[in-house]
């Protein structure tokens, strides 16, 4: 059975660089501070025996230099381009096995959402976390084939489209969806 890989796209959490939208509504330090301890709480929840968890960091060589993240777990750097380019680079460049991307923005992600996206993998070759705005929390792909060369291609980023867009560059693959959960843009996805 091959390695599981679960990778959280994490940016640096700096004051202006990250969550700008919840910045706009709660000031861009504390939009900061509480990206900061989001995910802090996220990676300790999602090690898990039953796949290794990446962090991919933006920019890369802060990063990569960062005391923020815990220095036990393996980095990656993001690289250039827009999400969907970073993603597909993520996905062509870790080791063999099924493989899924999250962000740090997800408060109500448990283990438990992550093994069901594992386990859509086992009969699907592709799955989906879908957000209620239309994006997504969650993609993972089976990669026990090729890395579609159209993966992410023509994707309307930050709009409702987002979801159908992503599977649409997917080709014939065989599609999956696991729970629905929120992510964290504004003051009000701060409310449960």
């Amino acid at each position: 059975m091959r390695a599981k890989h679960l990778v959280v796209m994490l940016k640096e959490p700096r004051p202006g660089r990250v969550k700008t939208r919840l910045g706009r509504d709660i000031g861009m330090t504390t939009a900061a501070w509480w990206f900061r301890h989001q995910t802090a709480k996220l990676l300790r929840r999602l090690e898990y025996p039953r796949w290794t968890l990446w962090v991919a960091v933006s920019p890369d060589h802060a990063g990569h230099q960062s005391r923020i993240w815990p220095a036990h777990l393996p980095r990656l750097g993001q690289g250039t381009g827009n999400l969907g380019d970073r993603m597909a680079r993520l996905f062509r460049s870790l080791p063999p096995g099924p493989m899924c991307i999250i962000g740090g923005d997800i408060p109500e992600i448990e283990p438990h959402h992550i093994a069901d996206a594992f386990g859509m993998l086992g009969s699907r070759d592709a799955v989906f976390g879908p957000a209620p705005d239309g994006g997504y929390w969650l993609v993972g792909l089976k990669r026990s084939r090729a890395v579609p060369t159209t993966l992410f291609n023509d994707v309307r980023w930050s709009t409702r489209h987002a979801l159908a867009d992503s599977e649409a560059s997917l080709g014939t693959l065989r599609i999956g969806h696991v729970a629905t959960l929120r992510d964290v843009d504004t003051v009000a996805d701060l409310k449960p």
